[in-house]
């Protein structure tokens, strides 16, 4: 098994920045990649703020936050990509666009790097369909916020091979993850119950059950959820629960049909804290905005 200690990072929004962020402060090279450069400038600036907050807090000691920082490493195309030993894939939940990604890491990357997807709900071997060597292609499924949440879900496809998927689980354990093993099915273990709460929430708000404020409290409160859906909803982003919702609506059947509100939302642009109104709403600095003191 191939020794990893430089990891490729292609896609710098919200997950590519967090799984990159978490890479260097477990010691690993990363190297950031995105097609918009502008997206990578950014991720830079969000992962430094992020490592001198946890530095403050005593998480992150300077030592650690100021290697990190020399440690991550930006791409100005996927063929820099050829000298990492594992390659994550966190672009946006489109087919199309993650084949092309797949199709160029295939090409430059040497045959014993595994390519992962962070795909939240996507078919692992549909994705692994654009490369040559479809057995190095496995899920791997991080959660949001990235530093903070303990699951790494590694999913197989139906050409994955063992020592790809050892691999991953390996990687994982060495991020301080703990990881679970899933054969591919839409939505894997975790985004298939998600979805199916998050768009609860939704109807229960279209039909007045309750406002957005108490159904969040409620399902913390009442079933300890550490976030209520709305919030997790606005932190993720509507835009990407939505796509995850028609997918499993298509492969799953009508349980997964999404709420006309949730799509009104996402029409609408509210896609959540990223950029700064969802359900809530949120400042500059990504903090939500209490309406009620403002009142």
């Amino acid at each position: 098994m191939r020794q990893v200690k430089r990891v490729g990072v292609v896609g710098a929004g919200v997950m590519g920045r967090g799984i990159a962020y978490q890479s260097v402060i477990k010691g690993f090279e990363v190297l950031l990649y995105d097609a918009r450069s502008s997206a990578v400038e950014d991720a830079v600036e969000q992962i430094a703020r992020l490592m001198e907050r946890e530095r403050q807090k005593g998480r992150v000691d300077e030592q650690t936050a100021r290697s990190g920082l020399e440690n991550l490493k930006t791409a100005g195309d996927l063929a820099e990509f050829g000298e990492c030993d594992f390659v994550i894939e966190a672009v946006t939940e489109d087919l199309a666009v993650k084949h092309d990604v797949f199709r160029r890491l295939d090409a430059v990357c040497p045959v014993d790097v595994v390519l992962a997807t962070n795909t939240s709900a996507k078919s692992i071997t549909e994705i692994a369909a654009a490369a040559s060597r479809p057995e190095r292609v496995v899920g791997m499924h991080f959660f949001n916020p990235v530093h903070r949440m303990e699951l790494v879900e590694v999913v197989r496809g139906l050409e994955s091979a063992d020592w790809a998927v050892a691999a991953t689980e390996e990687l994982g354990r060495r991020l301080g993850k703990e990881t679970i093993r899933v054969n591919e099915r839409p939505g894997f273990a975790t985004s298939r119950i998600s979805a199916l709460v998050g768009n609860e929430a939704f109807y229960m708000l279209m039909e007045g059950v309750a406002s957005a404020e108490d159904i969040d409290k409620a399902i913390k409160l009442g079933l300890n959820y550490p976030m209520g859906p709305f919030e997790l909803g606005d932190l993720v982003g509507w835009d990407t629960r939505l796509h995850v919702l028609e997918y499993l609506h298509e492969t799953l059947g009508e349980k997964f049909r999404p709420c006309p509100l949730l799509v009104q939302y996402v029409r609408a642009g509210r896609l959540g804290r990223k950029v700064g109104r969802g359900v809530y709403e949120y400042d500059e600095q990504g903090r939500r905005i209490d309406k009620s003191r403002s009142c």
